[in-house]
């Protein structure tokens, strides 16, 4: 043995002060983004069976949830309405009562410090469920761009305090910023859905938030999950047209894609921890198949590694209780 050379690499592991020492990245309560579902009415507290300790909230149980929030040190939230009535436009998604400008008016008034997110679609109010008009089946690119900004305008003008379209129409960043700018909302970023593929992980969120589409699907918009080399293209097209934030959704399955976003562009970074990934996990721990705590910080810290800044996690809740302890 006193020949052999080699690096003693267990010196930095051997305690857990040591390994808390030299640990490379962090996870923080300050990075987590906890996604709400907002509806119409009153006492409404709705389990969402897929997504076991996920509720549809109406606005008398807001302030509820947004104090747990604040009590857990987590600082911000992001708003998707679920609507009572819908249309072929998605006029609600607009409309200055809107369920998310309610909701995003309440949040302000209640708790001003915290950063509160409105997700900026149309699929929640269209009766189609796509995230666009529908003209003879076909998804119109830039009459949605029309109503998709109507929606950015009455968000922010409600108060919301960063924009973040999750459409996938072509041009939706300078849509959008140019409507801020132009209604008096230069000051409020857009945070891009700039790399949005069509995942079979999403069916969880489909029930909480009554989107899933009526005919046919979303890959005529969304990403082919085999390609890397769009997802650069797409994040570079949303810089240029003046994105603030980058997400890539999903998160675990596209930890490359997330990697090679960071690299590239010097713009913050935030993971979409989507319902899937997040069902999955809650099914596994209940059947007592995996320690749910283990998993879910490894997970989450994963995703920071890989370059995420943010991460929006339906496991926010669980995570700042387990980061606080």
């Amino acid at each position: 043995m006193q020949d052999i050379q080699f690096k003693r690499h267990r010196r930095l592991r051997r305690t857990d002060s040591m390994r808390a020492l030299v640990r490379e990245t962090h996870l923080r309560t300050d990075d987590l983004i906890y996604p709400i579902f907002v509806v119409e009415g009153e006492g409404h507290k709705n389990p969402v069976a897929s997504m076991p300790g996920v509720h549809q909230v109406s606005l008398d149980y807001l302030t509820e949830e947004m104090n747990e929030l604040v009590h857990l040190n987590i600082r911000s939230v992001i708003v998707f309405g679920v609507p009572n009535e819908k249309d072929e436009i998605g006029s609600k998604a607009f409309h200055e009562e809107g369920i998310v400008q309610r909701a995003v008016r309440q949040i302000k008034e209640e708790h001003p410090a915290l950063t509160v997110i409105a997700d900026t679609c149309l699929c929640q109010y269209t009766d189609h469920g796509h995230c666009g008009v529908v003209r003879d089946g076909e998804i119109e690119n830039d009459e949605s761009l029309e109503y998709i900004t109507k929606t950015a305008v009455t968000q922010a003008e409600a108060g919301a305090d960063i924009i973040a379209p999750s459409n996938m129409m072509d041009g939706f960043v300078a849509a959008i910023r140019q409507g801020l700018d132009e209604a008096g909302f230069s000051n409020i970023p857009v945070m891009s859905y700039a790399v949005k593929y069509a995942s079979s992980f999403y069916g969880p969120f489909r029930d909480a938030a009554h989107s899933s589409p009526q005919f046919g699907d979303r890959r005529a918009y969304q990403m082919d999950p085999a390609n890397r080399l769009e997802a650069i293209r797409e994040a570079e097209s949303d810089v240029n047209e003046g994105a603030d934030f980058l997400i890539v959704k999903p998160a675990l399955a596209y930890l490359d894609i997330m990697r090679e976003v960071k690299d590239r562009f010097n713009l913050p970074l935030v993971a979409y921890n989507v319902s899937g990934e997040y069902s999955m996990i809650k099914a596994a721990a209940q059947n007592g198949w995996v320690n749910e705590q283990e998993i879910v910080l490894e997970k989450l810290t994963a995703m920071k590694r890989a370059g995420a800044d943010l991460i929006i996690t339906y496991f926010a809740k669980d995570a700042a209780k387990w980061l606080n302890q």
